[in-house]
């Protein structure tokens, strides 16, 4: 697995090893958001409902590397072991398809989506595919993280933007600018993900493009970036000391470098989105799952160590400030990209003549294995 990948795992693994609870059984009741009752309490109600219905739930989370959130799953089992979950991981774009050919064909698998093509859950609302289910702190989430009408809820905030070695770096770290890269010290050392094989990677590019215009591309290009698909790929070669910087990814760049956020540069946030199937074979595991993640403590202890919270009484990770305070991001900017699909694919199209078409197998299944209807019990 990725470097970025064991740390994140292995931060949510010690994190949620601490604050797992044995549950107990509790009369369930489908008003838990309204009561007075303390989030420990609901879970412990709804996991009685999960138990009932028979223990199962399946999960589509989006993701770049085969296993990366297992240990969520981890941390999950250790507080439920009586309720089974099929964590399955890939890409956004194939989850979505997954789950669109399974509502076409009659086989709906998943019971809950975590993905980032937000487009999708406008749709699926619109259609009438989606759950009306607030989970539990949905009072205390932020209201750009969520549907007003409570079809869907985000997780965690997702950021990208500039990977770049520590010693690379202006004296200043909010001076750089992503001119920088451009320079000859960058030359055969830029490691990227292509931008026309992940909607929030290209939405970074959208906003480079938008402030530079298109040459500066034709300049990057000139630099002779290795191209590699998923995200991951691209904090590890940083990480390593093997690349100098990435453009529009995230992750844990340490030892050698460090993701940057700039002043001058705008970055890409955004909050993934979680939602419930209408039509779901395991509704009350899915309930159980989604709120267990928008728990105070989950949030804290498993989602706060590495990226923002979407939670109001949650603090950011250390060393980075609340995500409204950074004037250069807009957390509603790339659901508004993603919801013009002609415009979307006008640009990837444009972004793949410098770039060319997309090379490699699935970062999220490589071995081609998931399949259409992966998770099912």
């Amino acid at each position: 697995m990725q470097h970025r990948n064991r740390l994140i795992g292995s931060a949510i693994a010690t994190a949620l090893a601490l604050t797992a609870v044995t549950t107990t059984a509790m009369a369930d009741t489908t008003t838990h958001r309204h009561s007075t009752m303390s989030e420990l309490d609901q879970l412990q109600a709804l996991h009685k409902a999960a138990v009932a219905q028979g223990g199962k739930v399946t999960v589509y989370m989006g993701g770049d590397a085969p296993g990366q959130w297992d240990s969520l799953a981890t941390a999950f089992h250790q507080q439920f072991p009586d309720v089974r979950l099929h964590l399955v991981t890939d890409l956004s774009k194939y989850h979505d398809a997954r789950i669109d050919n399974q509502l076409a064909t009659g086989r709906l698998v998943a019971d809950a989506a975590i993905l980032q093509t937000t487009q999708d859950f406008d749709r699926w609302k619109k259609q009438g595919d989606l759950l009306k289910y607030r989970p539990v702190g949905w009072d205390k989430v932020f209201t750009n993280a969520k549907d007003k009408d409570g079809y869907y809820t985000g997780v965690f905030y997702g950021a990208f933007s500039y990977l770049v070695n520590t010693n690379q770096l202006p004296t200043k770290t909010s001076a750089f600018k992503a001119t920088d890269l451009l320079k000859p010290a960058f030359k055969n050392k830029l490691i990227l993900t292509y931008p026309n094989d992940d909607d929030a990677v290209l939405f970074g590019y959208r906003q480079i493009v938008d402030k530079y215009g298109w040459n500066y591309l034709a300049q990057l290009v000139k630099q002779n970036p290795k191209l590699i698909r998923g995200v991951p790929g691209s904090a590890a070669g940083v990480a390593s000391g093997g690349y100098l910087a990435s453009v529009a990814v995230g992750g844990d760049a340490r030892p050698d470098g460090t993701q940057v956020f700039s002043n001058s540069e705008r970055f890409n946030s955004w909050a993934q989105r979680g939602a419930i199937f209408k039509d779901a074979p395991h509704k009350a595991g899915a309930k159980l799952f989604l709120s267990w993640l928008d728990s105070q403590e989950v949030q804290k202890n498993a989602i706060a160590t590495w990226t923002w919270s979407v939670r109001k009484d949650v603090a950011p990770p250390t060393g980075l400030k609340a995500l409204a305070s950074y004037k250069n991001t807009n957390p509603d900017a790339f659901a508004k990209f993603m919801g013009n699909r002609s415009a979307v694919e006008r640009f990837r199209s444009q972004v793949e003549l410098y770039f060319g078409q997309v090379k490699g197998a699935d970062p999220g299944d490589p071995d081609g294995t998931l399949g259409r209807t992966p998770g099912a019990f």
